[in-house]
């Protein structure tokens, strides 16, 4: 019978069309290779149940350092992509492989497994053809996969369905869609103790087309929900937060209201739900007539339109959200697709079916979200989408730099997309690079643009899969040398006085005589400059209360609402003592980050990875004199690398004079000086997460059921990781699960920054010992936050353009 499957197998060998070409890129043979590699577990949106998010460390993790000085730990923050079973792979797990060996190669070195596994599968003959034909289905991957490194990554398929399901008991808890602020609360008792409700989320992009019209327009995409039990007990809360606002004018409040729409069908009929509460931007629904697949949609609708008005849209502010979409790894030819939403949820992952190369349409493709921007637009109008490469070896093609879209399309609520092909010019070695979106709205001359990063270029595939025969004999072409031009042209930072608008007169004296960080003094009658009208909660000496970011005497710092009464520029009598320049501004808003907690190859790693101009880097951090001819060869190839060796270089200066110089600090106030404002929030949140653990030790679990309520078997779900052999997480190690559980809570967020900080800091507050009374960095970060718009509008000039 062995002899037999041999001779099949030799005949299929012959009469397959595609053995003899392609069979030595078909990524079943090859997964049977990489099967014993070890797998990860898939990321659950629930966070009670996500206890395992980080993959072991080295053994230097448990090096800890704090106020001002770094963590040695090389993987603790580095995110483990997810991986399918062996029989499911595709190209772009292969690519991930490769990533995970050019970082670990001591750890992937071919297994010589192969023969082995080839063995069994010629023996039995149904587990080849099943094994055959899954993967076909499941990839595609019949494909020259040499040849995939110079194609504009049509091999890169995936699922694609955002979707969530998760398993809750008695206790109930949260389910969140991932990268999205659509939620579902399960309160206590839903179900009955000992059984369970498994709770799946879907969103559907493209809303029902019926509620988009003159009188209504979809502010959510189509909502899925499912439920697996319907023995319940309590209703169930979906809370969803949409980009738009009714307005505040009397007609606005009357005519129109933010709306949930439910049905039972995916195709209707919906009807309008009651039990609904919103709350500025945030609406939640009371779910109580359940099934086991229910839809939701939500809306504005408008009772009627009143002229002035001529739609819906004009009762209402409303953002709209865009986002960029790629392929995982660029190439020498690729496509960028620009996509407008009807909502503010910006999947990570786009099925694009309408894809055509070489006057073909292609089949189906996954895109990856590159960069995504929302901006106000008052009225559905006609817009034109351009593309500009910054970089001197890539162009958009010509007929593609400018593109329209109808006032009609944005109508619908329907996504709109519009493709944009990039090429490489002349035959340099690839590399990422940044282009330039710029959203015109045609008829106001409105103009919004952002930068996008492109994601790094395929790598090598050797060593993975084999090179066919014709093409090892190849000679190896060598490209021409990278142009060292710097990709990204940085605002100019202007040491101007600050331009307020709002002030404040002290209603009463405040003087402590225990000084407070970040509280400012004041005696009656004062004028406080207040750097905008939002509000900050912290605690004070004893009680949690609302503040205003203000500045007095030179000093940048907290100011008790209720003791002040707010005014505007015009009414200020004497504004001498709340004058600051935006030079005493950026230093004064990164001082929490003198006694921050670190992770020094994070942030290297972070810097290295945003900062795309190592020269405007240099100049801010005091090393106008680098020249090109400072670098070594092994720091002359990227970019990136240029700029990790400015970083490196100002660590080792700090070092040298610890007693006056904070690494952190320093580079903080630099990325503020080029208006890196997105990577200085991505490192205060990081930073804070981490100090936080640092400073709850065991008091995380307290902090665990404030914030989201964990039960006692949960708690130590997140701790048993790291138990020592006593079976007991010791003292000094406390913090590790206290930042596995803050670092999934944070996820969340998603983009909102503001709301981690603020959650944070009202949760540690609330705690029988607060932290926070003597601990106040949290506080000089929610300060930070608050006054970056006012530093990036008086220190750039509105003529250059900003990160």
């Amino acid at each position: 019978k062995i002899s037999s499957h041999k001779n099949f197998f030799t005949n299929f060998k012959s009469t397959n069309p595609f053995w003899n070409e392609l069979s030595a890129s078909n990524p079943f043979v090859h997964d049977i290779a990489a099967s014993n590699r070890n797998e990860t577990n898939r990321y659950l949106s629930n966070l009670k149940e996500k206890t395992h998010l980080f993959s072991k460390v080295s053994s230097n993790r448990d090096s800890l350092a704090s106020s001002g000085d770094e963590l040695d730990i090389d993987c603790l923050l580095r995110k483990t992509s997810s991986r399918r079973s062996g029989r499911s792979k595709s190209v772009s797990d292969f690519l991930d492989i490769v990533d995970n060996q050019r970082l670990h190669p001591h750890k992937t070195m071919p297994q010589k497994t192969i023969v082995s596994d080839m063995t069994r599968l010629q023996n039995d003959r149904e587990a080849y053809k099943m094994a055959w034909l899954s993967q076909r289905q499941l990839t595609r991957s019949c494909l020259d996969l040499e040849a995939m490194s110079h194609s504009p990554g049509w091999a890169q398929t995936q699922a694609t369905d955002i979707h969530v399901v998760c398993k809750l008991n008695y206790e109930g808890g949260s389910v969140q869609l991932p990268d999205s602020d659509i939620n579902i609360h399960v309160p206590v008792g839903h179900v009955l103790p000992g059984e369970f409700q498994e709770v799946g989320l879907k969103a559907i992009l493209n809303p029902p087309s019926s509620f988009n019209n003159e009188l209504s327009s979809t502010l959510s995409p189509l909502i899925e929900l499912t439920l697996s039990n319907l023995n319940t007990r309590e209703a169930i809360f979906l809370e969803v937060k949409v980009a738009a606002k009714v307005k505040n004018d009397p007609l606005s409040q009357v005519m129109s209201d933010i709306v949930c729409f439910y049905s039972f069908s995916k195709e209707g009929p919906f009807k309008k739900l009651e039990n609904c509460y919103t709350y500025q931007d945030t609406i939640q629904v009371k779910l109580t007539d359940l099934s086991h697949v229910m839809y939701a949609v939500i809306a504005v609708q408008a009772n009627k339109i009143q002229p002035p008005a001529t739609n819906v849209w004009d009762y209402v502010h409303r953002m709209v959200s865009v986002g960029i979409y790629g392929p995982k790894y660029i190439h020498p030819s690729f496509t960028a697709v620009f996509t407008v939403f009807g909502h503010n949820y910006i999947p990570g992952k786009l099925t694009i079916c309408d894809i055509k190369k070489g006057g073909k349409n292609m089949p189906p493709v996954v895109f990856q979200l590159w960069g995504k921007h929302t901006f106000l637009l008052e009225k559905p109008q006609d817009l034109n989408i351009s593309l500009v490469s910054c970089d001197p070896d890539f162009e958009v093609k010509m007929e593609d730099q400018s593109k329209n879209i109808k006032e009609e399309d944005l109508k619908t609520g329907e996504m709109v997309r519009q493709q944009f092909l990039f090429s490489m010019l002349g035959c340099r070695e690839m590399h990422f690079f940044v282009f330039l979106v710029q959203i015109k709205v045609l008829k106001s001359n409105q103009v919004t643009q952002f930068h996008v990063t492109t994601p790094d270029p395929a790598p090598k595939l050797c060593g993975i899969i084999s090179r066919p025969k014709r093409l090892q004999n190849r000679k190896e072409i060598k490209s021409a040398p990278l142009l060292l031009i710097p990709t990204v042209k940085y605002p100019k930072f202007q040491d101007n006085t600050l331009s307020v608008n709002t002030y404040g007169v002290a209603l009463k004296t405040v003087l402590r005589q225990n000084k407070i960080d970040y509280l400012l003094e004041y005696f009656k009658g004062d004028t406080i400059a207040l750097l905008g009208e939002d509000k900050v909660k912290a605690i004070g000496q004893t009680k949690i209360k609302e503040w205003y970011v203000g500045i007095l005497r030179k000093k940048i710092g907290l100011v008790r609402c209720k003791n002040i009464k707010v005014i505007s520029k015009e009414q200020a009598m004497d504004t001498a003592d709340s004058e600051l320049t935006t030079r005493n501004l950026a230093e004064q808003i990164a001082l929490p980050f003198k006694k921050l907690t670190y992770i020094y190859s994070v942030v290297l790693s972070a810097v290295s990875e945003s900062v795309c101009d190592w020269r405007a880097l240099a100049e801010v951090l005091g090393y106008s004199h680098m020249s090109l001819d400072d670098f070594n060869e092994a720091h002359a190839d990227k970019e990136s690398e240029r700029v990790a060796h400015v970083v490196k270089r100002m660590k080792e200066d700090c070092h040298a004079n610890k007693k006056k110089r904070l690494f952190l600090y320093e580079l903080i106030v630099a990325l503020l000086k080029i208006d890196c404002q997105g990577l200085v929030v991505r490192l205060t949140q990081d930073t804070i997460i981490l100090t936080s653990a640092v400073k709850l030790g065991k008091y995380w679990r307290e902090l665990a059921e404030k914030l989201a309520r964990l039960t006692k078997q949960q708690i130590e779900a997140y701790e048993i990781p790291h138990q020592g052999k006593n079976g007991a997480v010791a003292l000094e190690m406390m913090w590790k699960p206290a930042y596995d559980f803050l670092y999934t809570w944070a996820a969340h967020y998603g983009d909102s920054y503001r709301d981690v900080l603020q959650d944070l800091q009202s949760a540690l507050d609330k705690m029988k010992n607060p932290v926070t009374k003597h601990w106040r960095e949290l506080t000089g970060t929610l300060i930070l936050v608050n006054c970056m718009d006012v530093l990036r509008a008086s220190a750039f000039s509105k003529m250059e353009e900003g990160e």
